[in-house]
């Protein structure tokens, strides 16, 4: 059966491979993809999913005249997905050991990309990187390894179990998220993160912390736009029993793509 309305369009910011491994074939050459559930759970609400590749390689070679702004100008909506660490220099840091260096070039992009949206009122959804990626883009700061420098901190990221790695999640009393998840109990995420949000951002709100610990988890923007980020990873939870059923966070974010297409 024909869709009544066209399905919405919706752009997914790509995870940067800066030099592939010789088996891939691509004799060393920059890679960006995107790992396929993450697509897949925006999909199963009927949207469209497009990925966005940089329009610059490495910084040095433009490609065509195009922008971000003209990504934002096409699309729906953007989800910024998860992966390499956000560099510590993208907020005034330096890192405090060489493998938490990050992926500075990435984080230069989906800024662009994130305040392209929001300049044109187009909704964004953050997973895990991309919430603390919303936090750093709108003046915040992060733990460099929340493990090693937050005192009786949870094991938030568990290499072995990876995304089977769960903590309880509590979610704050009358906020958005609250009107979602109307429950006081807590409820169980996965957990699959080392940095986390430290100091927050302009006009942000906490939405949810993990619980005891309180590490941040979910953060919202107060401005005019929805801009909404969760620390854990929503598209490994479907179908999963016992985990938040994250659809209706799904749903928040496509009401709002479609209202603002329309109106």
């Amino acid at each position: 059966m024909p869709h009544s309305r066209p399905p919405l369009k919706i752009g997914l910011s790509p995870r940067f491979l800066h030099k592939s491994p010789p088996e891939l074939g691509f004799r060393g050459k920059a890679l960006q993809y995107l790992e396929p559930s993450v697509a897949h759970w925006v999909m199963s609400a009927d949207a469209l999913i497009f990925m966005i590749p940089s329009t610059e390689t490495g910084g040095m070679i433009r490609r065509s005249n195009l922008s971000a702004v003209d990504y934002a100008d096409a699309l729906d909506g953007l989800v910024l997905q998860g992966g390499a660490d956000v560099s510590p220099r993208t907020y005034g840091q330096e890192p405090l050991h060489p493998e938490w260096e990050g992926d500075r070039l990435r984080d230069e992009y989906e800024i662009a990309l994130l305040r392209g949206f929001m300049d044109r009122g187009k909704p964004v959804l953050g997973i895990c990187r991309g919430a603390q990626l919303i936090n750093v883009a709108l003046g915040g700061t992060l733990w460099q390894d929340v493990d090693t420098l937050v005192a009786g901190v949870l094991v938030h990221y568990d290499a072995e179990k990876y995304d089977e790695n769960f903590h309880e999640l509590r979610i704050e009393e009358g906020s958005a998220l609250s009107r979602l998840f109307p429950s006081a109990d807590p409820f169980l995420v996965n957990s699959i993160h080392h940095q986390a949000v430290r100091e927050l951002g302009h006009e942000l709100e906490v939405e949810a912390r993990s619980d005891p610990d309180g590490i941040v988890e979910a953060i919202r923007w107060l401005g005019p736009s929805y801009v909404f980020g969760m620390q854990w990873h929503p598209e490994f939870h479907a179908g999963r029993e016992g985990l938040l059923d994250c659809a209706p966070v799904l749903e928040e974010f496509l009401i709002e793509a479609r209202r603002r297409r329309d109106r």
